[in-house]
C-alpha cells in the first residue's frame, strides 16, 4: 500500500508531539496513581504508549455528528487499577490538551491547527492538507 511521503512526515511529527506530551505527563503526574502491575515501567519499552502510567495519543475521527468536524481526538488512558474520578480525569485531559496546544506551532509551523473542546473531548482541528503534491 502506498502512503504519500507528506502524510508520513505529518504522522511522524504528530507522533513526536504526543511522545513529548506523554513524557511531560509522566514527569508531572507519575506519582498520582500506582501503575498497573502488568504494565512495564516508564522507558522499559521502545514505545511510551506501552509503558509508564499514561498513554496519550491522537485518534483520527471524520467528525460525523460533531460541530467541530474532522480532526484528531486527544486520547488519554491511565494505566492503573485505581479508580480515576471524573474530576481527576478532567484535570489530566485538560493538561494534555494544554500541552498539545502549546506545542502545535513548534511541530507544525505555519499550519493553521488548533485544539478545541468538542463535547467531552479535546480535538486538534484545522489544516490537514498535504499542500502541493
Amino acid at each position: 500500500m502506498y502512503t504519500h511521503p507528506k502524510l508520513v512526515e505529518f504522522n511522524q511529527k504528530l507522533e513526536a508531539l504526543f511522545r513529548e506530551v506523554d513524557d511531560i505527563l509522566e514527569d508531572l503526574w507519575a506519582g498520582a496513581f500506582p501503575r498497573h502491575p502488568n504494565r512495564p515501567g516508564r522507558g522499559e519499552t521502545g514505545n511510551p504508549e506501552m509503558d509508564g502510567l499514561f498513554n496519550v495519543g491522537p485518534d483520527f475521527t471524520m467528525g460525523l455528528g460533531s460541530e467541530k468536524g474532522r480532526g484528531y481526538i486527544i486520547s488519554l488512558r491511565v494505566a492503573t487499577l485505581d479508580k480515576v474520578s471524573p474530576e481527576q480525569f478532567e484535570l489530566l485531559i485538560e493538561e494534555a490538551a494544554r500541552l498539545v496546544r502549546e506545542r502545535l506551532p513548534r511541530y507544525f509551523p505555519g499550519r493553521a491547527l488548533e485544539v478545541v473542546r468538542d463535547g467531552p473531548r479535546f480535538k486538534i482541528t484545522g489544516d490537514f492538507s498535504l499542500g502541493d503534491v
